[in-house]
């Protein structure tokens, strides 16, 4: 009995990274978790683990099938200043996308954003 190849060099249509689909789920934690919160520099790498790894289980449970996910997350107080964030990576435009979403409230700032590379 021969064995067929599982090799796939592209996602099919519908396991490829949606933005706007990977952007909800980030929205969606963002909103439940962090409405209403007051910004407590103590509590905040907790915080943004846990928020990390609900934002990945949400999007893992999309299905995107053979994509290694990269979740990066900033969390800041609110005093009215200016914040760059920029990323840089090295992937195929062909396969590979990323979403990402921010959170205001009167005490904190949130951005987070989710890097789907998929795995040859």
């Amino acid at each position: 009995m021969e064995e067929s190849n599982t090799y796939l060099i592209r996602p099919n249509h519908q396991h490829k990274f949606k933005p706007a689909i990977v952007k909800e789920c980030i929205r969606e934690v963002l909103r439940e978790r962090l409405s209403g919160l007051q910004y407590n520099s103590e509590e905040i790498p907790q915080l943004t683990n846990s928020l990390t790894n609900t934002i990945k289980d949400k999007v893992k449970s999309v299905g995107l099938d053979r994509y290694k996910l990269v979740v990066q997350l900033v969390i800041g107080e609110q005093r009215g200043q200016g914040v760059k964030v920029s990323s840089r990576c090295l992937w195929d435009s062909d396969t590979d996308n990323y979403a990402e979403d921010v959170f205001m409230n009167d005490s904190l700032f949130c951005m987070a954003a989710v890097f789907g590379s998929y795995y040859y």
